[in-house]
């Protein structure tokens, strides 16, 4: 008995550790100035994946919600960014992004210099800011590849 109460305790501490991880990451992102959001590179409807974004000065850090890295998954250089359409979500991806009242595909370049098209689904607090953190770029830059 108390080798099976020894393999219990040690596969309970196994999935416990994980997810105290993430909840801890997910409350530091958000008490630093996060943001939710659901972001896709891929443009399937099931490639939806939900996440923290931080503005940190030029960048736009997206930290991928069920991810054990430590630092972003995406990184958005503003000087290089360019909203290329707005829409309301799709009937179809409603259910992969509930809280999104928009959805804005986005093209640019990430850190590294790599082109990098994404789509990002905000709700429309969210969505406010972005556009804000986006517009305050020094004048004569424009980030919109088309009337919105």
């Amino acid at each position: 008995m108390d080798l099976i109460a020894a393999i219990v305790g040690v596969l309970l501490l196994c999935l416990v550790v994980p997810l105290a991880w993430l909840a801890v990451r997910r409350v530091r992102l958000m008490r630093n100035g996060g943001v939710d959001l659901c972001l896709r590179r891929r443009f399937a409807v099931t490639d939806w994946h939900f996440g923290v974004g931080r503005y940190e000065g030029e960048r736009f850090a997206w930290y991928r919600l069920t991810s054990f890295r430590i630092g972003p998954t995406v990184v958005l250089d503003r000087a290089a960014l360019d909203i290329v359409d707005r829409r309301p979500p799709h009937r179809s991806e409603e259910f992969a992004i509930p809280m999104a009242v928009e959805v804005l595909r986005c093209r640019g370049r990430d850190a590294g210099g790599r082109a990098i098209d994404v789509e990002l689904a905000m709700s429309r607090d969210v969505r406010t800011g972005f556009l804000a953190w986006l517009e305050s770029t020094p004048p004569g830059r424009s980030h919109y590849s088309q009337a919105s």
